[in-house]
C-alpha cells in the first residue's frame, strides 16, 4: 500500500534553515543529529503542510529566521489521494500564513482534504497529568484528521462564543441577544462532539485486534452531546458566567481520559514509559484507522520518539510503521537509534554552526 508521501521539501528563512532542500522515496527517514541542531525544525515545517498552526503551535512571526525577519516559505511536492500537488506556505513580514495549492490560492483547510499529517512531540509526553486543553487539542487534532471540516464547526463554536463572552463582560441582560449565540454554539458544539466521538469510534475500531507491541488505551470523553442539552445548559449557565467574565460549560471544556486496558489503570496514574507507549499506541491506531478508511497511510512525524523506548520496544515501532507503508519523519540524537531499520529507512544527518542549520544524507 502506498501511503502519502512528501517527495520534496524545500525551506527558505525557517526557523535555523536558511535554505534546504530536501528529497525523500517515501521509506520511513532518520534524522540525527546533537539537540539544538535543527532536526524538529523540519518536521515542524511538514507539520505546516496541514491545517493549523503547526506542531509548535507557533505563530508566522516567530518561525522566521531570526535575525533577518524577512518571512519564511515552505514548498513541497506532495503524493496525495491518487494525484499529485505542489503545495506552497510562507508569510511575510509580521502577515499572516498564505497557502497555494497547485499554483492556486487556497485556504488552510484545503491542506487537510488532500493530506493527512500526524505527529507526537515530547510536549506531548505529560499529555495525561496536565491540563485538559492539552487532552482536547491531541483529540481534535486526530478528529480533524478523520474529519477535514472539523475545523470549520470549531471556528463557528469559537466565533460565537467570543461573542457571548464580550456580552458577559459588559454585563448585557438581554435574554434575546444570548438566545441567538447560544443557538449558534449548541448547533456548532453538537457536531464538534458528534465529530469527536467519530474520531473515538474508529480509533477504538483500529485498536480492536490489532498487532501490536503497544498497550491498547481506552478513551471516553467527558462533555454535552446534544444541541438542545447544550442549549439549556448554556442558558441556565448565565448567571455564572457572567461573574466569570466567560462560558463555563459546552466542548471547550470537554476532557478526555485514557485507561491502560490491560491494567485497568487511568493513564495518569500509569509510568512515565507506559504514558509514551498510549501516546505511541494512539498514534499507530490513528494511523491504521485512516489507512483502512482513505487506503493509504498518513504522513508521521516523530520527534525524538525513541529516545525512551528500549531496543525492541524500537524495533516493534519500526515494523509497525513499515507495515503500515508510512513515511515518517523521526528524528534522533544518535543514529544506533534507528539501527534495527537498516536499509528500510532513508538517512539524514542535522548540524548547526553560528545559528545556521546544514543538512546532508
Amino acid at each position: 500500500m502506498s501511503g502519502l508521501a512528501i517527495t520534496a521539501l524545500t525551506l527558505s528563512h525557517f526557523r535555523s534553515h536558511k535554505a534546504a532542500r530536501l528529497e525523500f522515496d517515501g521509506r520511513p527517514v532518520a534524522i540525527v543529529g546533537p539537540n539544538g541542531a535543527g532536526k524538529t525544525n523540519i518536521l515542524e515545517a511538514m507539520s505546516l503542510l496541514s491545517p493549523g498552526r503547526g506542531l509548535r503551535r507557533a505563530t508566522a512571526d516567530e518561525i522566521a529566521r531570526k535575525p533577518e525577519s524577512l518571512g519564511w516559505k515552505i514548498t513541497a511536492d506532495l503524493r496525495g489521494f491518487g494525484a499529485d500537488h505542489q503545495v506552497e506556505t510562507w508569510a511575510e513580514g509580521g502577515d499572516t500564513r498564505s497557502v497555494r495549492i497547485d499554483g492556486k490560492a487556497a485556504t488552510q483547510s484545503a491542506l487537510g482534504r488532500i493530506a493527512r499529517v500526524l505527529w507526537l512531540v515530547p510536549a506531548m509526553d505529560r499529555l495525561w497529568i496536565e491540563a485538559a486543553e492539552g487532552r482536547r487539542r491531541f483529540l481534535d487534532r486526530m478528529t480533524l484528521s478523520f474529519v477535514p471540516d472539523h475545523a470549520e464547526a470549531v471556528l463557528a463554536y469559537e466565533k460565537a462564543m467570543r461573542d457571548r463572552n464580550r456580552l458577559l463582560k459588559d454585563q448585557i441582560t438581554d435574554p434575546h441577544w444570548y438566545g441567538a449565540l447560544e443557538a449558534q454554539m449548541a448547533s456548532a458544539g453538537a457536531q464538534i462532539t458528534a465529530n469527536r466521538q467519530a474520531a473515538l469510534t474508529q480509533l477504538r475500531q483500529a485498536q480492536d485486534g490489532a498487532e501490536t507491541a503497544f498497550p491498547r488505551a481506552d478513551l471516553t470523553l467527558t462533555t454535552i452531546e446534544d444541541a438542545a442539552d447544550l442549549s439549556l445548559a448554556l442558558s441556565e449557565n448565565r448567571r455564572r458566567d457572567m461573574a466569570a467574565g466567560r462560558t463555563l460549560i459546552g466542548p471547550h471544556r470537554a476532557d478526555m481520559s485514557a485507561i491502560f486496558a490491560a491494567k485497568g489503570v487511568p493513564a495518569e496514574q500509569c509510568s512515565t514509559g507506559e504514558q509514551k507507549a498510549l501516546l505511541i499506541s494512539l498514534i499507530l491506531a490513528n494511523a491504521r484507522a485512516l489507512s483502512t478508511e482513505l487506503g493509504a497511510a498518513p504522513i508521521l512525524l516523530l520527534d525524538e520518539v525513541a529516545a525512551h523506548l528500549d531496543a525492541d520496544r524500537r524495533a516493534a515501532l519500526y515494523d509497525e510503521l513499515c507495515a503500515l507503508g508510512a513515511q515518517a519523519l523521526m528524528t534522533g540524537t544518535e543514529a544506533a537509534l534507528f539501527d534495527s531499520l537498516g536499509p528500510r529507512a532513508q538517512n539524514l544527518s542535522v548540524t548547526e554552526i553560528n545559528g545556521l542549520s546544514s543538512v546532508t544524507k
